[in-house]
């Protein structure tokens, strides 16, 4: 049934339990639900970026003007602590500046023309879609 509810990050609707061995997952209704309306919830409890839908879901969240961009460019730059698993811990220096110093190998212009060539595997067009995401994210922070 889980794996029938649409990621949205507006939803009323919330996922809460555990999805361990022996756990049970609910979905709890925060608004009325009419007959055949389809039921979303938000992935990642609200506080997960792209970095986590990417890996965990196998897509990117494209339709929040860019909140799920906003939630990895400031982890990246210290203003936003990790929500993994609970631990609310902040990226480590080294790590940080490590994805940093990556990002800039290429330019948010050379993306965009990467990705208006076409005809990229669908797995390397996600993975610049993330890049450029980001990027586009750390310039209007740090504006």
């Amino acid at each position: 049934f889980i794996d029938m509810c649409n990621h949205d990050r507006k939803s009323p609707h919330v996922l809460t339990g555990r999805a361990e061995p022996g756990g049970m997952l609910k979905v709890v209704a925060g608004a009325n639900i009419d007959s055949g309306e389809q039921i979303n919830i938000c992935y990642g409890g609200g506080v997960a970026g792209n970095d986590r839908f990417v890996q965990d879901y196998g897509f990117l969240d494209s339709f929040d003007n860019g909140e799920a961009y906003d939630i990895v460019a400031k982890q990246l730059l210290g203003k936003m602590r990790v929500m993994e698993a609970g631990s609310g811990g902040a990226m480590r220096n080294s790590d940080r500046a490590r994805a940093l110093e990556s990002l800039q190998q290429t330019s948010i212009e050379e993306d965009e023309a990467t990705l208006a060539t076409g005809g990229l595997e669908d797995a390397v067009k996600t993975a610049i879609e993330f890049r450029l995401g980001v990027k586009r994210a750390l310039k209007s922070l740090e504006a």
